[in-house]
């Protein structure tokens, strides 16, 4: 009993960072599932990281009270982003979003009455990892049931090919604006948990390595099944902590091993929902001979 106890205690910050990591391997996948290769998630999360912080230490309210103003004030800019970066071409909308990070930064050292400048900002309150669970089951459910209504529909036919989805009555830049407004959601959110994991922030909370970690755990888990992003963004952050624990002399290396392997051998990521419908297709074909 003992050795649960200490194993929990030992690896409980490890799992609360893996469900707010899910959250931005989330914000990314719902815009890369609409055909769009964005950063933006990133800002999305700053936002909603130093709002809710700021409305938490100005109010007194509940930090649980303060997640849908983050979610909201992500999803607010994310729609002005949209009507912005949508009328770039997809690699340029890449690049702008880089440099949206670098903007970011930018802002957060030089508005110190919102997010505490180059001090930083502290949050003296934090979330039970019985709340995070919670919150990506609902996430989750919110997920699932997008994938399978008309707009899951039409954004795979938007990622597929936009002149198609086009003809057959789908509008690509009404699609790709709900996505932009979804990620932007699902990342101010997940700034905002962050913060509260956390427990402070500073210009370097929310920079290009969130960014690294939201692309990773979308490619490592698999791009084309929302899933994906929450196996990938789960194996990204135990990944260092385990090979921290077995060979601690030789982490970094056993990290990108790994990383190489799954990417050389499993390129599709983790979670590949054509490979799944070809083995039954063949089971299928194999059980009616």
């Amino acid at each position: 009993m003992q050795a649960v106890v200490d194993f929990w205690r030992a690896y409980q910050s490890t799992l609360a960072f893996a469900i707010v990591n899910a959250f931005f391997g989330l914000s990314t996948y719902a815009v890369l599932s609409a055909g769009i290769l964005s950063f933006a998630s990133v800002t999305y999360a700053a936002i909603g990281g130093f709002v809710g912080a700021r409305l938490v230490l100005q109010t007194g309210i509940d930090p649980l009270i303060a997640l849908p103003v983050a979610a909201a004030a992500g999803a607010l800019l994310a729609y002005v982003i949209a009507l912005i970066f949508l009328r770039l071409e997809s690699h340029w909308m890449a690049l702008a979003s880089l440099a949206l990070i670098l903007i970011t930064r930018v802002v957060v050292i030089n508005v110190p009455g919102v997010t505490g400048g180059v001090n930083g900002l502290s949050v003296p309150v934090g979330v039970s990892l019985g709340v995070l669970v919670i919150l990506l089951a609902v996430a989750v459910a919110v997920f699932w049931r997008l994938s399978v209504s008309w707009y899951g529909i039409a954004a795979r036919a938007v990622r597929e090919d936009p002149a198609v989805a086009s003809s057959l009555g789908i509008a690509p830049r009404r699609i790709q604006t709900i996505a932009f407004v979804i990620s932007g959601a699902v990342g101010g959110l997940g700034g905002m948990l962050l913060a509260l994991v956390l427990q402070f922030l500073s210009p370097d909370t929310y920079f290009v390595n969130i960014a690294f970690t939201m692309i990773a755990a979308v490619v490592l888990g698999g791009s084309y099944h929302w899933v994906g992003a929450i196996i990938g963004a789960a194996v990204f952050t135990a990944l260092p902590v385990i090979a921290q624990a077995v060979i601690p002399a030789f982490q970094e290396v056993a990290n990108g091993v790994v990383l190489l392997l799954i990417m050389i051998f499993l390129p599709r990521g983790l979670v590949d929902p054509r490979a799944i419908r070809l083995r039954r297709a063949a089971r299928t074909s194999g059980d009616a001979s």
